[in-house]
């Protein structure tokens, strides 16, 4: 029988929370819940959950700001942030801070059951065996998924987390062409909302890391129309 998942339910609003523990419960959740962002914080590092369901608008501490310290502890916990507002900015800056998925108040149990299970297939929780994902090579990259960890030339570098998925896609296909639309939904999830910009920006952060020169890519290039390609021969031109 698989092991029950934890999910941390970050909501300050008791009708909600009320509603969701039931229905979570009912599904074979096991819950815990933080009614403020410090709270969330605190709760996160003791209970250690699969899985993350965060409000935006919350006391003391905003949803933004605990997704953005929980992506920078180096946790890859599946965040879903939940909203009542519909501006799309809102919904780009929890995708920046590191959210797999979003969803909009009011929403129904059902479709926040699947995209929470839809979230956990693709990030298995932190907690499963060592050892499973491999360690990539390309050129002077290396890139260690298990311990979150990417260096260049045997000197570390250190990736926000989307930064580090993407690094970890283009060497898991090297000089293969990888889309715009299949980065986006490995990494930011088939229900992100947007154009393709947020990985534009993203890839050029990655580029400032890993590139000897950003403005002039041999690593990472860009195939026009299509996408990028981690190339397999990254030496400099001479």
């Amino acid at each position: 029988m698989p092991e029950q998942v934890t999910v941390l339910v970050v909501e300050d609003e008791p009708s909600f929370v009320d509603t969701l523990v039931v229905g979570l419960q009912r599904e074979g959740f096991r819950v815990e819940v933080a009614c403020d962002g410090a709270e969330a914080l605190d709760k996160f590092s003791t209970v250690r959950p699969d899985l993350v369901l965060l409000d935006i608008m919350l006391p003391r501490v905003s949803g933004i700001d605990v997704c953005r310290a929980i992506r920078a502890g180096g946790h890859r916990t599946p965040v879903i942030m939940v909203t009542a507002k519909t501006s799309e900015i809102d919904t780009v800056v929890g995708l920046e801070v590191g959210a797999d998925d979003y969803v909009t108040k009011p929403y129904r149990m059902r479709e926040l059951v699947a995209r929470m299970r839809a979230v956990l297939r693709r990030s298995p929780p932190e907690r499963q065996a060592p050892g499973q994902p491999e360690v990539l090579k390309v050129g002077e990259l290396l890139l260690d998924p298990e311990r979150h960890e990417a260096y260049i030339g045997g000197k570390e570098i250190v990736l926000p987390l989307k930064e580090f998925e993407l690094l970890e896609l283009f060497m898991a296909n090297p000089g293969r062409v990888l889309t715009r639309e299949s980065l986006i939904d490995r990494v930011w999830g088939s229900h992100y909302v947007g154009d393709t910009k947020t990985l534009d920006v993203h890839v050029k952060r990655l580029r400032a890391r890993i590139e000897d020169d950003p403005g002039h890519p041999r690593r990472i290039t860009t195939v026009r129309g299509l996408g990028y390609k981690l190339e397999l021969a990254q030496t400099e031109a001479g």
